[in-house]
């Protein structure tokens, strides 16, 4: 059957003392909100047994806009919740996206870390039931909506909000995470009945369960492999215990698949890692976005890898930069070094510290050892670049390209005046100001001659 999908996320989030609405904060370096919505994509795109889903209906209050410019999911249904009068109300705001025939799935939207692996087993749950609720066991459950059971303990019967708890209760450990499945038709004449008369003056959407209960239907649960899984996000507090907990399950994945991380609690994917066998990454690593390394990678302390891939063999040396660029097998990158857009370095290239690169090709076997710059330049294999060397790529309004050729010899402090093109093998001498093109095989002088000046007496200091 398929699934229509609501996602709570209306609630202001006060405590998180921001102007961005709470389910805005990132995890991973992904909006709370956003996470979950991809969550829910991968039940659709499952290659082995997919989900299909019908609609992703999302209940907003506080910060409309700000959501709607971050959230990158155009088949949203918006569901305005203008008052906040409790998770039933909630769930009536979505109910004319509801199909009477589906399915309909529940999250909250401040409970990022719910895997989809969870909901499946939640969705398989609900094949054999009425109603399927996702359940936890808590040491501590003060403050949580309590499952209660009937005597054979199978079917539940009603969730208790602890304000509206019995002390007999409030020892249940059984407590209720805001996720369910209910039949569409069924959730639909239950909102229809739903009052306010109980501490709060809210809608609970945890009083569908007694209607359920009452009408004879069964209600079953499952459980998440963790609790973690369920944790809502409070305030700033709990974002950095979930962003903690997040980065050491991506910690203990890159170990599993191959790499050695120098210290797992130092280490953090805002994205999507792939390793090869045999990598090393040293503390203080990020990675963000799609980010690949090939077998025998090792990454140094301390560096940023964004949108890039590195293949077999490279050395990432500490405090290095790598920005959508791509790096071949064998290279050497560091330390200090920044590889903007656009950057590829091909095999055993070498770029070395304080060397910045964008929108550049460095052939197979080139070096830029030290202190350099090259933008919007293609330079040849085995060419040398020398320390000071810059390609001035931008005359205040366009960008030209250099053209360096194979084995060409570029001597330190040397600027190359784009557009020009340095021919293979070519030797420029240090110091020098390249304005024109270099032929293959020439030498290349171009600086001021220098000159002696005898008799010069140095400034001495005047007295005051």
């Amino acid at each position: 059957m398929a699934l229509s999908v609501v996602i709570l996320a209306a609630g202001k989030g006060t405590r998180m003392q921001s102007s961005l609405p709470k389910v805005l904060h990132p995890i991973g370096g992904v909006p709370m909100v956003q996470r979950i919505i991809n969550t829910v994509n991968k039940l659709g795109s499952d290659p082995i047994k997919p989900i299909k889903i019908d609609s992703i209906n999302l209940v907003y209050g506080h910060g409309a806009d700000l959501l709607k410019t971050a959230l990158s999911d155009n088949t949203l249904n918006w569901c305005l919740q203008a008052e906040q009068l409790g998770t039933g109300h909630a769930v009536q705001q979505a109910a004319e996206f509801i199909n009477p025939q589906d399915d309909v799935l529940v999250l909250v939207g401040d409970a990022p870390l719910i895997k989809a692996e969870t909901l499946r087993k939640l969705y398989a749950v609900k094949a054999n039931a009425d109603v399927a609720l996702l359940t936890v066991d808590l040491a501590d459950p003060t403050g949580m909506g309590r499952i209660i059971r009937d005597a054979s303990g199978d079917n539940i019967t009603a969730i208790v909000e602890h304000k509206d708890a019995t002390d007999a209760q409030r020892e249940i450990a059984e407590i209720n995470t805001g996720v369910m499945i209910l039949n569409g038709a069924d959730l639909l004449g239950w909102l229809d009945g739903l009052e306010n008369n109980n501490a709060q003056g809210e809608f609970y959407l945890t009083d569908v369960i007694a209607m359920a209960a009452a009408q004879g239907k069964s209600i079953h649960s499952a459980q998440p492999e963790s609790a973690v899984e369920v944790e809502g996000v409070n305030n700033r507090v709990h974002l950095a215990k979930l962003e903690r907990a997040l980065q050491l399950e991506n910690a203990q994945q890159a170990m599993l698949a191959g790499a050695t991380l120098a210290d797992p609690a130092r280490f953090d994917v805002r994205g999507d890692l792939t390793v090869g066998n045999d990598v090393f990454i040293d503390v203080n690593c990020v990675f963000e976005g799609t980010v690949t390394l090939g077998n025998n990678v090792r990454i140094g302390q301390n560096c940023l890898l964004q949108n890039c891939t590195v293949a077999d063999d490279t050395v990432i040396e500490a405090n290095s930069i790598i920005q959508e660029a791509q790096v071949g097998e064998a290279c050497q990158v560091g330390p200090y070094a920044r590889l903007r857009p656009g950057s590829v370095l091909s095999k055993k290239a070498k770029v070395g510290n304080f060397v910045e690169m964008k929108k550049t090709t460095l052939g197979e076997g080139a070096k830029a050892n030290h202190l350099t710059y090259l933008g919007d330049a293609i330079v040849g294999a085995n060419a040398n670049i020398g320390a000071g060397t810059i390609t001035c790529n931008y005359d205040g309004v366009n960008k030209s390209q250099t053209i360096i050729g194979a084995n060409a010899f570029i001597g330190s402090n040397s600027s190359l005046v784009a557009p020009v093109t340095i021919g293979d093998t070519a030797t420029i001498g240090a110091g020098s100001v390249v304005t024109k093109d270099v032929e293959d095989n020439a030498l290349a002088i171009a600086r001021a001659k220098q000159r002696h000046l005898t008799g010069w007496e140095r400034p001495t200091k005047k007295m005051t």
